[in-house]
């Protein structure tokens, strides 16, 4: 599957998005040519190499004759009705303009008929728009994925007069998007750039298991003293990833706590679903003997645990690190011992290697209710499998 990601470092505008999909190798002339037949005369894209903190990228200025005009969304949907791309592409523009549209009615207490355009009305907005609907769609991505989007921060100038940024229409828009921190005093993320990515995007996360093949830089018009002012594009082919799951693991040293209640610990933490709990013997200042409690588990269950560890034991804080971990394919198994059925687990190392593993309590029942080795049990359960390998 070709799939593309969005590494919006910077934030992310209509003009950042067309110069990181022309320098992908989306062809300017076809993006002209769409433009061209939306009904205007003397509007065109003009790419240009520029460098921005040092980094090379493409910047896409539209030129136009000064217009004063502000449009309502079926003005502009007509506008795309009547041009030459292709039913996707005006699928692809209309739909960004909608949600802008719902943003403004929103904000504004409006209906979405209603709604004046006023900078996103402009030539060169409806021509970063119409031509990033096009650009997505001549690059031929089948999934976009994006990083987080970090808006800046200060005030901006709009047709309502001041505002704190985010902007309310690219507030509304970014609603249900991870956002990333800034100190940036400037607008990053514009309307028209929170539009394609609310309108585009199918996930937000890291860069997904993929094999690059093209990398597009787009820059944007302003020039920031902190960073450079690009949005990264990255093109390519999804690759099989490996079965790792993201985790957490959460662990506290532990001095002033008798062993009774770090066992305690253990068993709570145990009920309430942790992956995995062990402990470590340490040695802690004034050379007094500790422990390590320490817990692995899912994100969404990390305030769980952290709560069990502050109620339960004497700790005032609790480390926590995300990390990777990579499970075999499994599936519960029994096979059938001369003292009877013994239960547990099979896994597979690869497709054509599988590894039998005996449940302990399994195990231990038949051992007491036959008066055997316990270790017996476990050696008839894993040689009862052997044939089947």
């Amino acid at each position: 599957m070709k799939i593309a990601y969005l590494d919006c470092a910077s934030g992310i505008s209509g003009d950042m998005t067309l110069g990181a999909l022309v320098d992908a190798g989306v062809d300017l002339a076809a993006l002209n040519a769409g433009i061209g037949s939306l009904g205007w005369s003397n509007v065109r894209l003009v790419a240009e190499t520029v460098k921005k903190k040092g980094f090379r990228a493409t910047q896409i200025t539209v030129e136009h004759e000064p217009e004063h005009k502000h449009r309502h969304l079926h003005h502009i949907t007509a506008m795309i009705d009547g041009s030459s791309l292709t039913d996707r592409q005006k699928e692809l523009a209309a739909r960004i303009f909608r949600r802008l549209a719902e943003s403004e009615a929103k904000v504004h207490n409006s209906t979405i008929e209603k709604v004046h355009f006023h900078e996103v009305g402009a030539v060169d907005s409806i021509c970063d728009i119409v031509g990033a609907a096009m650009g997505w769609d001549l690059l031929g991505v089948e999934r976009v994925v994006c990083s987080p989007v970090p808006t800046g921060t200060g005030f901006v100038e709009i047709a309502h007069g001041r505002c704190s940024i985010p902007a309310p229409a690219t507030a509304e828009l970014l609603k249900g998007v991870p956002l990333a921190e800034s100190n940036v005093e400037c607008e990053l993320t514009t309307p028209t750039g929170a539009a394609i990515v609310a309108a585009l995007v199918d996930e937000f996360g890291g860069v997904p298991a993929m094999k690059i093949e093209t990398i597009g830089y787009g820059a944007g018009q302003t020039d920031l003293e902190e960073q450079a002012n690009l949005l990264r594009l990255l093109v390519g082919e999804t690759v099989e990833a490996r079965s790792d799951e993201q985790l957490w693991v959460l662990e506290t040293n532990l001095d002033d706590i008798s062993g009774e209640l770090v066992g305690h610990t253990a068993t709570r933490l145990w009920e309430a679903g942790a992956l995995d709990v062990y402990t470590t013997a340490i040695g802690m200042k004034k050379n007094r003997p500790g422990v390590t409690l320490s817990v692995l588990c899912a994100g969404n269950h990390v305030e769980r645990f952290e709560d069990i560890l502050f109620r339960e034991t004497t700790t005032l804080g609790v480390r926590r690190w995300k990390v990777a971990r990579r499970r075999l394919e499994r599936e519960t198994h029994r096979v059938e011992t001369p003292w009877g059925t013994v239960s547990g687990m099979l896994a597979w190392l690869d497709s054509d290697t599988t590894r039998f593993s005996p449940e302990f309590e399994s195990c231990r029942k038949l051992a007491d209710e036959h008066d055997v080795p316990l270790k017996a049990v476990y050696e008839a359960a894993q040689q009862a499998y052997r044939p089947q390998d």
